[in-house]
């Protein structure tokens, strides 16, 4: 196992590419530092973890950036199978708010009986900070999204910095909660053309690039519109605009956030 590693378990997004499971939904597994984080686990993610061979009992922070079925449907069978149904308790859950509490006239999507399955559980607000005895920090970063709550997150370590826009639209603030990411994660939901307020299409990922400048932008949560008019297309186009290496993920794609090598069905692409 890579001591550093992004992998994809799922690349699809929206209710049609999910529902249809044009791409998978299992979430992003971050590998930083000896600490395995498993972020937005939508429908399918355990199914994903075994196919892409990670090992649920090996995650030490659950997140969910919010309550949207492709980023929070599978927290709690991936706590059944962190902790063996609460016999082995551990690990850390961070999310929104709406995951944890719930939303007017609308039930928590993290159940009282897995809250008491792990050591701790935290609705974070941008802002907000998680450090780790590892020197690795999580940071909770704003979004505009039909979730209020809604977060992005940032993985700081002494090595490098990842940033994870979660589901938002663009707004001038976006750029300044991601800067300073040598690797930037972002839901890419909407092809060149199609505006949608709660969610970036390739436009907007253009207008956030030129601000953040990392180092490795990588796209990803397509909706059906998006597939249809190729992700890998729209990454070349956003990397001619932006002159930022930019690459379309895919379903079991892993990354090396420090080298920026990516693998899938081991075929390697040395990207520096």
């Amino acid at each position: 196992m890579s001591l550093n590693e992004i992998l994809f378990l799922g690349t699809g997004g929206g209710m049609f590419s999910v529902g249809k499971q044009l791409r998978a939904s299992g979430g992003i597994v971050l590998r930083i530092s000896g600490i395995q984080f498993h972020l937005d686990p939508g429908p399918g993610a355990l199914v994903r973890a075994k196919e892409y061979g990670v090992n649920p009992r090996e995650t030490n922070v659950l997140l969910a950036s919010h309550s949207a079925l492709d980023h929070c449907n599978d927290v709690n069978i991936m706590i059944e199978s962190m902790t063996h149904s609460g016999l082995d308790k551990s690990g850390i859950f961070l999310g929104s708010k709406s995951v944890i509490y719930g939303e007017e006239n609308k039930k928590p999507y993290l159940t009282r009986d897995h809250k008491k399955q792990i050591e701790k559980y935290l609705a974070l607000e941008p802002g907000n900070k998680v450090k780790f005895n590892n020197n690795i920090s999580v940071v909770a970063l704003k979004t505009k999204h039909n979730d209020k709550t809604n977060i992005g997150f940032k993985f700081i370590n002494d090595k490098f910095a990842i940033g994870y826009t979660s589901d938002t639209g663009y707004f001038p603030e976006l750029a300044d909660e991601l800067k300073g990411c040598e690797v930037l994660i972002i839901n890419n939901l909407k092809p060149f053309g199609h505006h949608d307020p709660h969610h970036l299409s390739s436009d907007d990922t253009i207008k956030l690039l030129r601000q953040v400048r990392p180092k490795l932008a990588i796209i990803t949560h397509f909706d059906q519109k998006m597939l249809e008019q190729d992700p890998i297309y729209q990454a070349r186009q956003i990397q001619m605009q932006t002159k930022v290496q930019t690459i379309a993920a895919r379903d079991g794609m892993s990354v090396n956030p420090i080298t920026y090598a990516a693998t899938r069905d081991n075929k390697s692409m040395q990207f520096y």
